[in-house]
């Protein structure tokens, strides 16, 4: 059975020699552009959390028999929050690299 996995959404990916036309949002709008996917990234890594969860707790109650359905599960859980942390980690070096700028 193959099975469509969800990834983090990342939104639309800008090619290089696509510009940017910048005139048309503010600062703002991209600020809340960025907080919107990192927040629907978080709530996607939780939602994947919580089906591992409940499928653990299905497999240690019998409500079903499917143990590499339950290990996908968690896989993809734990994927997710992996990679959700490899990005929280490379946003602080990023304000790191920032806050010892000299002005």
């Amino acid at each position: 059975m193959v099975e469509n996995y969800n990834s983090i959404n990342t939104g639309r990916i800008i090619s290089p020699n696509q510009e940017l036309n910048r005139g048309q949002k503010s600062g703002a709008s991209e600020q809340g552009d960025f907080k919107n996917l990192l927040m629907k990234s978080i709530d996607e890594v939780n939602r994947l959390q919580a089906e591992a969860d409940q499928a653990t707790v299905n497999l240690t109650t019998g409500k079903t028999n499917n143990v590499a359905e339950v290990f996908t599960a968690i896989n993809k859980a734990e994927i997710a929050f992996k990679t959700l942390m490899q990005i929280r980690n490379k946003l602080m070096e990023a304000y790191d690299e920032v806050k010892q700028m000299r002005v």
